[in-house]
């Protein structure tokens, strides 16, 4: 495995050149790099090369290690990916689910309108406005208008939000020492925000202010790119896999891979990590609210139509699903993100440009989260043991772990 490693790293900087958005992060050799970018390695040659060491990682015997098992499964499943990756770019199609199962070793469950209709009507229930003239959409749109955070505040709350979840993280998570990033604020682009991790302990957060940003993203985006979400999780892979294992395999990420699935589903779970129960809202009312200069008296109210909203996630799957399976234009996926995503028409339309770039990645927001979930419980991290929650969550940042093993059943241990 230790020969198969720095081949797989070299073949995802080689496709790498052919699709702009395949290496989220590389902070191996720089040799490497400057060798992927002096030429452009044909796609056939890279899928040639791509089945030759899936054939020697298949011809390994199994390891006795658990974690050398676990890394041998890991590195032959990301081959595939990348296969699959290099057909669609040869310009093979999938249908959806097809491509979610290939690149993120899992497929999103189906949900049909009906599905979606009780969180609409409860939430039509709760907001003002029923039974005027403006659509559900738009009531929500002129409800979140109230939680609005001012363009000039944005910086101020954002950074109150990630100092807590630091502080929050760091009770529970040791954190390499000098570990940094630094927070841009962008526009033009097809998601909310990004971590650009760059190694040694330190990323880039872009946050997109295209759009509105309403006073819960505060506290998603800092999580998610931030503690315990896309930071930790990548410092953690350079430091127990990279650094005191040499497993260079890891100093890469290939977006379209199950390392993905694994990376949003724990950077979404990671918010409640963070702020379990009723302390997320506590914490806006108290430190971010007045800080955005909006009324802290209002916050639960907030919270409870975030709740609702929060039952429709998999809508844009759905969306996503229809569109990419030629079933529907990208009018019609924006007008299902509007009526069953309460999307408003701008953000729709930024969301349906984020499928055409992403395509079925969506499944790695809400799929990802609930197998994390389910997986972290499934060890005993019930929220009810909120150490052993954060002890499961750790070991699941640290270690080779694919999307199809966190969803086995836990075995039971062997009688006496």
């Amino acid at each position: 495995m230790n020969e198969v490693a720095p081949a797989y790293v070299k073949l995802v900087l080689a496709v790498g050149r052919h699709d702009k958005d395949y290496v989220d992060a590389f902070y191996g050799p720089a040799e490497w790099k400057r060798e992927a970018d002096a030429s452009k390695r044909p796609l056939s040659e890279i899928a040639s090369e791509a089945s030759a060491l899936i054939a020697r990682l298949e011809a390994i015997p199994e390891p006795a290690d658990e974690m050398l098992r676990l890394r041998r499964a890991y590195l032959t499943r990301q081959l595939r990916a990348l296969s699959t990756r290099v057909a669609m770019l040869r310009g093979k199609r999938l249908s959806f689910d097809e491509e979610s199962r290939a690149l993120y070793d899992a497929v999103a469950p189906v949900n049909t309108e009906e599905h979606f209709r009780e969180a609409r009507d409860e939430l039509d229930r709760a907001l003002p406005g029923r039974g005027g003239p403006a659509s559900l959409v738009e009531r929500y749109e002129a409800f979140r208008k109230d939680f609005t955070i001012p363009k000039n505040k944005v910086d101020g709350v954002f950074r109150a939000a990630i100092a807590e979840c630091r502080d929050r993280t760091l009770e529970h998570i040791a954190l390499p020492p000098g570990e940094s990033f630094t927070v841009e604020y962008v526009t033009g682009k097809s998601w909310s925000g990004y971590n650009w991790y760059q190694g040694n302990s330190r990323s880039l957060i872009q946050v997109n202010t295209d759009l509105p940003i309403t006073i819960d993203r505060a506290i998603d985006l800092a999580c998610h790119e931030g503690y315990p979400g896309h930071h930790v999780y990548n410092m953690l892979l350079e430091k127990n896999l990279v650094r005191d294992r040499g497993w260079v395999e890891y100093s890469v990420y290939p977006l379209f891979s199950p390392q993905s699935l694994i990376a949003e589903g724990s950077a979404n779970f990671g918010i409640e990590m963070a702020f379990p129960g009723h302390e997320r809202v506590e914490f806006e009312k108290a430190r971010l609210y007045p800080l955005a200069g909006l009324d802290p008296a209002r916050a639960e109210e907030f919270e409870r139509m975030r709740q609702i909203v929060d039952r429709l996630a998999y809508a844009g799957n759905e969306a996503a699903r229809r569109y990419l399976n030629g079933e529907i234009d990208a009018a019609a996926a924006a007008r299902w993100l509007s009526d069953y995503a309460l999307y408003p028409r701008d953000r729709a339309e930024q969301r349906v440009r984020f499928i055409d770039q992403y395509r079925s990645y969506v499944i790695n927001y809400n799929l990802g989260k609930d197998i994390v979930r389910k997986f972290v419980e499934s060890q005993g991290g019930t929220p009810d043991n909120p150490a052993k929650r954060w002890e499961v969550f750790a070991m699941l940042l640290s270690t080779p772990r694919l999307p199809s093993q966190l969803t086995k059943p836990p075995q039971a241990a062997p009688s006496s």
